[in-house]
């Protein structure tokens, strides 16, 4: 791939609002361009498919009726791909695409938090695991750092050392600061901290456990990390029955 253009994605997500919103997250990120939005593994596969040889600039339309001139389906360097469709698992998705010899590289983007599903994510190739919900500051990070790894790759011409390589998949997987507690993730960190630093008035932990459906014990391990690290101000909440309920807002 020329170092130089865009990384061309592709959304597949059967949720109408969420595919929008991830398909909004790739225009924001600078060295990436959205090649289409598809909502089935079906359709996935059928665009990767023709799309292998193509390099239009076009946006391809699910909507749209046929694979013409007006409806063309650009080549696809990077698939976003979610793992609950309705018509196929994103892992059979993945082996399909891989079996077709498709070399676009992939980023499961999904709430599925089973062990044994990531495992196989992993085994079967994927470039990055991202769960939901997640901010756009964490899915652009996971971005960067692919792009990072694909042009450390890029510039090597047709062959690599030892140290390229591992410099290349090195940026895949960032170092987590030692700083975080183990236990805690540094995406959903960012989740909670991006809530915060939205949020007009300060919020509980019920709040912010409702608003991102997370567990409220998880939250107030979260809301604690930023507490001691003072990013936030805690304090009490009067006016209910029993004791007061603590209360956050992101230090301005």
């Amino acid at each position: 791939m020329n170092a130089e253009r865009d990384i061309t994605v592709l959304v597949v997500e059967d949720e109408g609002i969420v595919a929008q919103a991830h398909a909004e997250y790739v225009r924001r990120s600078p060295g990436f361009s959205l090649a289409g939005v598809v909502h089935t593994g079906t359709e996935a596969i059928t665009f990767l498919n023709a799309s292998a040889t193509s390099r239009s600039g076009s946006v391809y339309d699910a909507g749209k009726r046929g694979d013409g001139p007006e409806n063309p389906k650009p080549a696809v360097d990077l698939i976003l791909l979610d793992m609950n469709l309705p018509d196929l698992h994103g892992l059979d998705v993945l082996r399909r695409i891989r079996g077709a010899g498709v070399p676009a590289d992939v980023i499961a983007i999904t709430a599925v938090r089973d062990v044994a599903v990531v495992r196989s994510a992993m085994s079967a190739g994927i470039a990055q695991y991202l769960i939901k919900p997640f901010t756009f500051s964490a899915f652009s990070a996971k971005l960067a750092s692919y792009r990072e790894y694909h042009l450390n790759l890029a510039g090597q011409g047709t062959s690599a050392t030892q140290s390229e390589v591992d410099r290349a998949l090195a940026a895949l997987r960032p170092k987590v600061s030692s700083a975080l507690p183990k236990g805690l993730s540094p995406e959903t960190l960012a989740t909670v901290s991006e809530l915060l630093k939205n949020a007009r008035i300060p919020m509980s932990a019920s709040e912010v456990s409702e608003a991102l459906a997370m567990s409220r014990i998880t939250v107030r391990r979260y809301l604690e990390h930023l507490d001691e690290q003072r990013a936030v101000a805690r304090n009490p909440r009067y006016g209910t029955r029993g004791r007061p309920e603590l209360e956050y807002h992101w230090r301005r």
